[in-house]
C-alpha cells in the first residue's frame, strides 16, 4: 500500500492505494484528514501605478471578473474609449473613460475579482 497526501480546493486529503488489486475491489479510498489545512493566501498585490493615482475614478458596472486591459498607464483616452473589460454574467462590459484624459493608474489586474462600483483605474 501507498500514502498520498492531495490537497483539492485547500482540503487536504490522505489517500491510501493498495498495490495489486484484485478485479472488483476498489484501489483506493479517500478520506479527509483529521484538520483540513488551509492553502495559504498570497499577499494582495499592491496597485499598477506610476506617480500616483489620478483624480477621475473608473469604476466597475458590476461585479464581476477583470477579462482583459485595454490601455496601459500613461496611454491618452478620448471620452468613451474603453479602459479595460470586465466579464459579468458570461458578458464582456467595456469600461470606458468618462472624460478625455491619461491613465494614471490600473488598480486591477486580468483574473481578479472586483465588486460593482469599485474603483477600477483612474485617469489624469
Amino acid at each position: 500500500m501507498k500514502n498520498y497526501t492531495i490537497t483539492v480546493n485547500g482540503n487536504v486529503y490522505d489517500v491510501t492505494v493498495e498495490e495489486g488489486a484484485s478485479a472488483g475491489a476498489p484501489a483506493a479510498a479517500a478520506r479527509p484528514a483529521a484538520a483540513p489545512k488551509a492553502a495559504p493566501k498570497a499577499a494582495p498585490a499592491a496597485p499598477k501605478s506610476s506617480g500616483g493615482a489620478g483624480s477621475v475614478k473608473i469604476e466597475a458596472g458590476a461585479a464581476g471578473k477583470v477579462f482583459k486591459i485595454e490601455k496601459n498607464v500613461g496611454d491618452s483616452v478620448k471620452k468613451g474609449d474603453a479602459v479595460l473589460i470586465i466579464e459579468a454574467m458570461k458578458m464582456e462590459i467595456p469600461q470606458v473613460a468618462p472624460q478625455d484624459g491619461t491613465v494614471a493608474s490600473i488598480d486591477v489586474a486580468v483574473g481578479d475579482a472586483c465588486e460593482a462600483g469599485q474603483v477600477l483605474a483612474t485617469l489624469n
